[in-house]
């Protein structure tokens, strides 16, 4: 039985137990509204149900009963939706929750989920929020942003997804970083699109978003613990195991914690062509990141050979930002060149043109430009048959600000 089908027999039996009651005095607007909203309840997520089936809204935001907020093109709105109270959407909140097994009580106040059609969810109750409950819901893209869409929506030119192509195919380290919700997991799924279909590629995630159409490829997804503090498998654990799983790729959704340490001396010793995203500012803020996180796996390691780590094991990064006029844009894409001194070198070889300003629409006018830098590795990519245009990175100029 199809969801459409469930939906109309559901409805069916709300309408007979509703003409049960007696002396209702209902409109047939209102008659119809009231089986609605008490069918999107028992079928669906309740008042949220519309916002989450419009295909333009990519996240939805419950700050409490009666706020209910979307994103859409990029913006953040006020919805009309409202739940009939904190019960209401307390409620909806252990709904989802309970579909994978997990719960939210006073002893596990925050939780992470994933509604069936991988959309991912975060939860938080009292006593931690306040005002609350809060739910937050990233939707899942059933049909993936694909190239020529980062294209249409101006976050990379084709000149740099060309660049890009390559270096992946070339099985160079790449590092896609950036803010919340700026894009890194889409540009990550474009980027892993690259990558030969002939090739065995494991993806580590903590909720599985990645929809790589390749034919080998092989998930891998963490597990918090469970209410007794066991069975926790972190993503520093699958990205162990995925070294003896023989994989020609390693994609691993975000690096966030000890797991930098393993993901780079995976780099290092022989798997190559691995991507991840790192949660940043800027590229060099990226590598102060990494530093932070490699120290987290507790190891004594002085500064400068976890930086001689990095500089050998990261080939390029990828940085994207949400801009003011709620576009996602790559503004930076920047080669690791090695160390200098105890400094590790870097040098951008695109960046975002701010200067070009904004149009009637308030909206960044700006793309990406080669700055004129080739990049020491185009030569190794040369020896491997990857052919870079001679005019890919011919200087182009900046407006002024």
């Amino acid at each position: 039985m199809s969801d459409a089908e469930l939906r109309l027999r559901v409805l069916e039996m709300l309408e007979w137990a509703v003409d049960q009651e007696q002396g209702l005095p209902l409109t047939s607007a209102d008659r119809r509204a009231l089986l609605n909203e008490i069918a999107s309840d028992v079928l669906g997520y309740g008042p949220i149900d519309p916002l989450l089936n419009d295909p333009d809204i990519t996240e939805v935001m419950a700050n409490g009963p009666y706020d209910v907020y979307y994103e859409k093109n990029g913006k953040i709105l006020k919805s009309e939706a409202k739940f009939v109270d904190e019960t209401h959407l307390r409620r909806i909140i252990d709904k989802i929750v309970g579909q994978i097994g997990r719960r939210v009580d006073e002893a596990t106040p925050m939780v992470d989920a994933r509604l069936p059609d991988g959309s991912r969810v975060n939860a938080v109750i009292a006593p931690l929020a306040i005002g609350g409950p809060f739910l937050t819901i990233r939707k899942f893209s059933i049909d993936p942003y694909q190239e020529a869409d980062l294209i249409s929506f101006g976050t990379i030119t084709q000149r740099v997804a060309d660049f890009a192509r390559a270096c992946v195919r070339g099985r160079l380290n790449v590092i896609i970083s950036g803010g919340t919700g700026s894009g890194k997991t889409t540009t990550l799924n474009v980027m892993s699109s690259y990558i030969p279909g002939d090739e065995r590629i494991v993806t580590v995630e903590d909720a599985a978003e990645l929809q790589l159409h390749q034919e080998h490829v092989l998930t891998l997804e963490s597990r918090p613990a469970n209410i007794e503090g066991k069975g926790q498998v972190a993503i520093r654990d699958l990205v162990r195991n995925t070294l003896r799983m023989r994989p020609d790729r390693i994609v691993v959704g975000e690096v966030r914690g000890a797991e930098a340490l393993d993901m780079l001396q995976a780099m290092n010793t022989g798997h190559d062509g691995s991507l991840t995203t790192v949660h940043s500012n800027s590229p060099r803020d990226t590598l102060s990141r990494i530093e932070t996180m490699v120290l987290m796996a507790g190891f004594d390691l002085p500064v400068r050979a976890i930086r001689e780590q990095v500089s050998s094991a990261v080939d390029l990064i990828i940085h994207v930002s949400r801009l003011r006029d709620g576009t996602r844009r790559v503004t930076h894409v920047t080669e690791v060149e090695g160390m200098e001194g105890d400094v590790i070198t870097l040098q951008d070889l695109f960046l975002f043109d701010f200067g070009m300003g904004v149009d009637d629409e308030g909206r960044y006018k700006g793309r990406l430009k080669a700055t004129g830098i080739r990049p020491t590795f185009s030569d190794e990519l040369e020896n491997q048959g990857i052919r870079l245009p001679a005019d890919l990175f011919d200087p182009e100029p900046f407006a002024r600000r």
